[in-house]
């Protein structure tokens, strides 16, 4: 891929369980770095519905649109979670239609149930993973499972390295089937 993005997989769906607040957890395919991204229920539900390979009765939203975008001949290429800008994330959806390339400006969390749905490869920006990316050499231990810098339609972002955070990480439940390794 080009220089400057990383390769990432959606490790899991996960909730806070006092604030019942939604989280996504990208990780790195190629090393244990984490960028997790505070998502809505919905979006999270989304997600976590097709991690889990259930089908609704009825196409949800992201459904409709992989499905319309399908039709159409329009072939979801990849999504790069592209920048952070006033203290929220950015995606961008990459399209192709007859040998052309269309970039969409998306929320990540949009462009992520997206992504799961069409099979296709998710990035994030080097830069990003610098500034909000836990693990590997962030100063977080590889056992606090991912630890989380915070965003979402309008959330704050919160320095990963504070040790207030550790407890925060501690403190996610997996949604079920949501890809945590230690639930049993």
């Amino acid at each position: 891929m080009a220089d400057g993005l990383v390769e990432m997989i959606v490790e899991s769906v996960r909730v806070h369980m006092l604030s019942s607040r939604h989280v996504v957890i990208l990780k790195e395919t190629e090393r244990e770095r984490y960028l997790p991204i505070w998502i809505g229920p919905w979006e999270a539900s989304a997600i976590a519905m097709k991690l889990q390979g259930l089908t609704p009765e009825r196409p949800l939203t992201h459904d409709l649109f992989a499905a319309t975008l399908e039709e159409l001949g329009i072939r979801v290429d990849r999504v790069v979670i592209s920048t952070l800008a006033e203290e929220t994330y950015h995606a961008r959806l990459f399209l192709e239609l007859d040998g052309r390339t269309v970039e969409v400006d998306s929320r990540p969390s949009d462009a992520l149930a997206l992504a799961v749905r069409s099979g296709v490869r998710i990035f994030a920006a080097e830069t990003i993973l610098d500034q909000a990316g836990l693990g590997g050499d962030s100063g977080i231990d590889e056992d606090d499972e991912g630890g989380a810098a915070l965003e979402s339609t309008g959330e704050k972002i919160v320095d990963p390295r504070l040790d207030v955070f550790r407890e925060f990480v501690n403190s996610l439940d997996a949604e079920p089937g949501g890809g945590d390794r230690s639930a049993g």
